[in-house]
């Protein structure tokens, strides 16, 4: 869920469930630099045990809580806020994340947060661009996965393009080397599945263009390793050394064998398909160089948080350009907002609305509510739902996208009740933040800088009195008819609506 950090914290963290390694970074907050305090990660191999029908088995899961378990004592008494724990590729394949999510944020005291695959390329390349020093040329990206493989373009601390594809060293371990035999043939099917998934970005890619191109992954730091241990580079990737790793590798035969420096023995079984897909980077990107960054998405979910902390929430700006491109009234998105969140402080205490994330989903909800209205006036609350929901929103988890759409859905009309129920006990709480943006809304329906009047509001559990100034609403029908058929579309939901 959203999450707006506190004021002041002398220490944040950074949990990142990957596909293949769980991690955690501790920092402390000084002068408004991070200063790393702690590093742990562990190969937990989530991705392995995702099933024919995408659910996460029994030991996939206890593998990922007993790595929690150990996290957990390092970030315990950090307030809310102070940590972030992010999820890639594998929870977000799962059916069944819920159930894992659910045990997860029990031994962490903190939400998790399932990211996209776009804003896992952004938080990838934020933490690569504070780690490399801050040259003026563009740079690419690339970070290996054990789900899926990240690529990004972006210029100093901007990224212009993001893609993300699904090819992993652990979902092509369990595709083309599950018994840890490593044949040409096998290892041929690997490679030419990585190339077919990159031949829809690679243009994309060369359009751009790069100065310098870095690795972002622990599979990308190994192969760098060996090939330095081969004698053929100090520590980066280049194509000549990739070409003397395929062979050496392919001559060797299985994962056992994999005794080299650099090569981890927790690594050996993945490092095959890591291999593939990163040669069939290099040739379909026509590199001849790659150099690794230790910074990657954990960094990068730390500076995002101290971001937020700073109020440079990237957040922000995604919604401000997403106003721009679909023409939104700001005028009426302020006033709906001011109204709204004036209304949010009557009942905050009666609706249990006290949370920072209550306040900052509704002003999002405020501001983007009309989005819709560019692409048609029916339904266009359906309209802008759909366009929250599917778009690539910077800074933004999957669940913010779904609770934020689920808003602009329910803003007018009929709303959808069980699509609330579908979030749990939250889901009262986001239908509650239905409420208040509709009453906002209908102040607020007629347009223009007409003085309205102060209203209050009474919450119940099940009720919301409206008390407008005596007299105002016999002089203004519109606002009197409103409120009438609104009483009749909140019925539906069981919550009593009195105006007077």
């Amino acid at each position: 869920m959203p999450l707006t950090p506190a004021k002041h914290f002398s220490m944040i963290a950074a949990i990142d469930l990957g596909s293949n390694s769980f991690h955690i970074v501790l920092a402390k907050v000084d002068h408004g630099e991070i200063r790393i305090l702690e590093r742990l990660g562990e190969k937990v191999q989530l991705a392995a045990g995702i099933d024919e029908q995408r659910e996460l088995n029994e030991e996939s899961m206890q593998r990922g809580l007993d790595c929690l378990r150990r996290f957990a004592q390092l970030i315990n008494g950090l307030p809310p806020g102070a940590v972030r724990v992010v999820g890639t590729n594998a929870l977000r394949e799962a059916r069944n994340r819920t159930a894992f999510i659910r045990r997860a944020e029990e031994i962490l005291g903190h939400p998790v947060e399932v990211i996209s695959g776009r804003e896992e390329a952004r938080l990838i390349y934020l933490g690569v661009s504070h780690t490399l020093a801050d040259t003026p040329g563009k740079r690419l990206v690339a970070d290996i996965g054990g789900g899926s493989t990240e690529f990004i373009i972006g210029q100093r601390f901007e990224p212009l393009l993001r893609e993300s594809l699904q090819m992993g060293c652990v979902s092509y371990t369990q595709r083309y080397f599950r018994d840890g035999k490593i044949t040409p043939a096998r290892y041929a099917q690997a490679y030419t599945a990585a190339r077919l998934e990159l031949m829809g970005i690679e243009h994309g890619l060369h359009r751009l263009s790069w100065q310098e191109s870095v690795g972002a992954s622990g599979t990308i730091r190994a192969v760098g390793l060996a090939i330095k241990a081969g004698g053929l580079g100090s520590g980066e990737v280049n194509a000549e050394g990739l070409a003397w790793l395929k062979r050496k590798v392919l001559k060797l035969g299985e994962v056992d064998k994999l005794e080299m420096d650099g090569i981890k023995p927790d690594r050996r079984a993945i490092f095959p398909a890591g291999l593939a897909i990163l040669e069939a980077i290099f040739d379909a990107l026509e590199l001849q160089r790659m150099h690794h960054s230790e910074g990657a998405l954990r960094e990068g979910v730390l500076y995002d948080l101290l971001g937020r902390h700073h109020h440079e929430d990237v957040r922000e700006r995604t919604l401000s350009a997403l106003m721009e491109r679909y023409h939104v009234d700001l005028e009426q998105a302020l006033r709906v907002e001011d109204k709204a969140l004036q209304a949010l402080e009557d009942v905050a205490e009666a609706w249990e609305l006290d949370d920072d994330w209550h306040r900052e989903l509704l002003s999002w909800a405020s501001k983007v509510h009309e989005v819709g209205l560019d692409i048609a006036h029916y339904q266009y609350h359906k309209h802008g739902a759909y366009l929250i929901e599917h778009s690539d929103l910077a800074g933004f988890s999957r669940e913010d996208q779904l609770m934020l759409a689920l808003l602009v859905r329910g803003h007018r009309r009929n709303i959808p009740k069980d699509r609330f129920a579908e979030f749990g006990d939250e889901g009262i709480k986001l239908l509650r933040l239905c409420v208040l943006l509709r009453f906002a809304i209908l102040i607020h329906h007629i347009r223009g800088s007409q003085e309205m009047p102060q209203v209050q509001l009474q919450a119940g559990a099940q009720s919301l009195d409206v008390l407008f100034p005596e007299g105002w609403l016999a002089a203004n029908p519109l606002t009197q008819a409103d409120f009438e058929l609104e009483a009749e579309w909140l019925k539906r939901i069981g919550l009593s609506l009195s105006v007077c």
